[in-house]
């Protein structure tokens, strides 16, 4: 008798096991400040973009892809020429975040790593371009206030 309560305990107890394992490969968590996009084996990317908290999947069908959309700061050293053709080191420091209605389209154009693939080409094309227009004195005496220069480029 006691044997078969303890058969009886191991068959509910291996059951529960493998229940909360599918219930537990369901669930996945996205943190604060972070979005997540839907891939999904049949359909591809799914437009929807998933916000913060515990969310429901398809075990093996569906897996989530986390972005951080917290502004991040990058530091791009460019050496370029000035207009007076000398040599100028600088370091343009960018602060960065994704547009969340836009990750599904970042995701399947760029990928994960679309900082390392798009900020350094734009950055060193930008800042090329600003130093191109003052010689290495104006830069100089400019420098403090670059910021609003940078701001003032066309879109």
């Amino acid at each position: 008798m006691a044997s078969k309560l303890f058969e009886t305990i191991g068959k509910l107890g291996l059951g529960l096991a493998i229940t909360g394992g599918i219930v537990n490969s369901a669930l996945y968590n996205v943190e604060g400040g972070h979005r997540a996009v839907i891939f999904d084996r049949f359909q591809g990317v799914k437009d929807v973009v998933v916000g913060e908290g515990t969310h429901f999947l398809i075990p093996w069908i569906q897996k989530p892809i986390i972005f951080d959309c917290r502004s991040r700061p990058r530091n791009v050293p460019v050496i370029t020429g000035s207009k007076d053709l000398q040599n100028v080191n600088i370091t343009l420091r960018i602060l960065f975040r994704p547009v969340a209605t836009q990750l599904p389209r970042i995701f399947t154009s760029l990928g994960e790593d679309y900082d390392e693939r798009v900020l350094p080409s734009i950055t060193t094309e930008i800042l090329k371009s600003v130093v191109a227009r003052f010689d290495a004195g104006e830069l100089i005496t400019y420098l403090p206030s670059g910021q609003s220069v940078l701001l003032q480029l066309p879109q």
